[in-house]
């Protein structure tokens, strides 16, 4: 029986020993007090990058569930018709525009003109 308990003994103390080392050591409890070198730089000034992080994070968040959004839904589709000319005008009438611009000449405008009245 004393064969057992004196190697339990030993690993006991060596267990313990540590601890009782730690409570007779000097208290930490000026090692965290306030102090300049807080946060780095002097007092923390440094902290402003916390909300600006924030913002940039939530911003880039909000960009990416935009464009998840669109990519999944797919290519817009207008309810508009496709473009027609306004009520009152007439491809004749946009003929003479074209020709009155200088954007077509006599020729290929009188031949419009005539595919245009058949």
């Amino acid at each position: 029986m004393q064969k057992v308990l004196v190697p339990m003994f030993v690993a006991a103390g060596a267990v313990l020993a540590p601890s009782a080392l730690w409570a007779q050591a000097p208290s930490d409890a000026e090692r965290y007090a306030w102090a300049p070198h807080m946060m780095w730089w002097g007092g923390g000034w440094a902290m402003i990058f916390g909300p600006l992080f924030m913002i940039l994070f939530l911003a880039v968040l909000i960009a990416a569930v935009v464009l998840l959004v669109r990519w999944v839904g797919g290519p817009w589709q207008s309810t508009a018709p496709p473009h027609h000319t306004p009520p009152g005008r007439t491809p004749l009438d946009i003929l003479k525009e074209r020709f009155a611009r200088g954007e077509i000449d006599k020729d290929e405008f009188e031949e419009r003109r005539r595919v245009l009245g058949e």
